[in-house]
């Protein structure tokens, strides 16, 4: 508001007399209408703010359009955990249920009646297994070992390799050994298998035959297991590149002469050939380090929902292995 003649004049008159002609409560009253109108107190501030929140947090509309987001992805999240703890249980009672209906009561009869029609088996098993943390990480560790052991040499298969990815099974070669071959004698009695345990760079363990079977007809069964982990992965093939170079900066080997071939006989003869199937007893497709090289064209076999090392899905796994097309990268 802009200030009138009139008391522009009396202002300036009572600055030049030095605030002597008005008083100050009328110098007050002199200025009171040309001030601003004052904010309200802070309470009433405060509670007039809270009303219109109050009264906008009552409008589902205004609510939704504020929270659309967060409701989405609470909808999305319970229907999509609502379905995995449906899955799990499904999975759960299903794998119950045929593990007692068609459990192999350690009897390698069953197991090769279980197999017996399969087109074809794989020559060379390959399974990953998993230390658990806490005191019995190893025991079990070492029966799962025995128990695939038994179920493979059941079902006719050869060679078995065992993954664990830190490598402590090839520190208890020979108690993995004992392990298994008192595994094997309990489903076979006394014509089990001759058992050979080993891992890269390290001697093997053999079972020696028994002089009462000396004189069989009949050829025992063999079941050679190795023993595996992430060293024999990523750094043999490291280590091999480095060989080669070295050979071939000194001369010893052509460049030409480096070829796939090569490589894979070389890593074939320090690690392990190629195995034909893989199974993982984990829900999902984990490697954890497995040798990559080994691998390239290998089947690779996973139950869904998973987490235990049990016969129905080892017999999964052959029964997948049976069924599946071996393109070779074509």
């Amino acid at each position: 508001m802009p200030l009138k003649a009139k008391d522009l004049d009396v202002y300036r008159k009572d600055e030049r007399i030095g605030h002597k002609l008005l008083t100050p409560e009328e110098r007050i009253k002199f200025i009171k209408p040309y001030l601003p109108t004052p904010p309200p107190p802070p309470s009433k501030l405060h509670k007039a703010d809270a009303g219109k929140v109050r009264r906008g947090r009552i409008g589902v509309r205004r609510f939704l359009r504020r929270n659309f987001h967060l409701f989405v992805f609470t909808s999305i999240h319970f229907f999509f955990s609502l379905y995995i703890r449906a899955r799990q249980a499904y999975h759960a009672i299903s794998d119950r249920i045929s593990s007692i209906l068609k459990h192999h009561h350690h009897n390698p009869q069953l197991i090769e009646s279980d197999v017996k029609h399969l087109s074809r088996l794989p020559t060379h098993l390959s399974v990953i297994l998993t230390l658990e943390d806490g005191g019995r990480g190893l025991e079990k560790l070492l029966n799962d070992a025995a128990d695939i052991a038994a179920w493979c040499a059941s079902a006719g298969i050869p060679q078995l390799s065992i993954y664990e990815k830190t490598g402590i099974l090839k520190g208890y070669i020979p108690e993995a050994h004992r392990a298994i071959g008192q595994r094997l004698q309990a489903y076979f009695g006394a014509n089990y298998p001759l058992l050979t345990t080993a891992a890269p760079h390290v001697p093997p363990e053999e079972t020696a035959l028994p002089s009462h079977r000396l004189s069989d007809r009949n050829p025992p069964k063999k079941l050679s297991i190795l023993f595996i982990s992430a060293e024999d992965g990523r750094d043999s093939v490291v280590d091999l590149t480095k060989t080669l170079a070295e050979m071939s900066q000194r001369g010893k080997i052509e460049t030409s002469d480096i070829t796939m071939e090569l490589v894979d006989a070389e890593l074939s003869e320090s690690v392990m050939g190629e195995p034909d199937l893989l199974i993982l007893f984990s829900p999902h497709v984990e490697l954890a380090g497995y040798p990559p090289w080994q691998i390239r064209l290998t089947e690779i076999f996973h139950v869904q929902d998973n987490k235990e090392v049990g016969y129905q899905v080892f017999k999964r796994g052959l029964y997948n292995y049976a069924r599946a097309q071996m393109r070779m990268g074509r």
